[in-house]
């Protein structure tokens, strides 16, 4: 799916008359082109599937020695995203990847990359967790994966209840980290 600027320029533009504002105003005239580009580039995971995302992501190494269980962690991956509820920004938010190897490692900057994509859509932060352990778990080989995501909502902090501090933290744990007391405790002490 391509992102249509063309209807975007049309909708913005709508927008701003219905708020009451000439579109044609010095300071606005240019806004519905900017918002079109600026969207193309914040939703372009909305591009493509959870499969395609793994496909781009796929490189991972032969894991030297025995599968030992050793986990992996990259921790405090800044991302952002747009609630699909009320479009409104998920801001300040850390989003933390581990997973056991099963014969390969990723590329560390592919978990990054990962995170980052699956946030470039009209989301909700619980599908951002499992969207990434989908990814993870598909490029990995490995079903032992968990997503950890702590973020601020403008729909909460902007509008409505207006709660500056509130913060929301989801967790996706699949495989022995939804079933290992001891791994969760240990993911746990690396997280702070």
């Amino acid at each position: 799916m391509a992102i249509d600027k063309d209807a975007i320029r049309e909708h913005v533009r709508g927008i701003l008359i219905a708020l009451g504002d000439d579109p044609e105003r010095e300071g606005i005239k240019d806004t519905p082109d900017r918002v079109a580009r600026m969207y193309e580039e914040v939703f372009e995971g909305m591009n493509y599937s959870n499969d395609e995302i793994a496909t781009m992501f796929d490189k991972s190494f032969e894991q030297p020695g025995e599968n030992s269980g050793d986990m992996v962690l990259v921790k405090d991956i800044e991302v952002f995203s747009y609630c699909e509820h009320h479009l409104a920004l998920m801001y300040d938010m850390k989003v933390s990847v581990a997973y056991i190897p099963k014969g390969k490692v990723l590329g560390l900057s592919k978990v990054a990359r990962i995170a980052d994509m699956v946030a470039k859509r009209l989301q909700l932060q619980e599908r951002i967790g499992t969207d990434i352990a989908y990814v993870m778990k598909k490029v990995t080989g490995s079903n032992d994966v968990a997503v950890i995501i702590e973020g601020c909502h403008s729909c909460m902090t902007a509008r409505g209840i207006k709660n500056n501090g509130a913060k929301t933290v989801t967790t996706t744990l699949e495989g022995r980290f939804n079933e290992d007391v001891q791994l969760q405790n240990r993911l746990m002490m690396m997280l702070k």
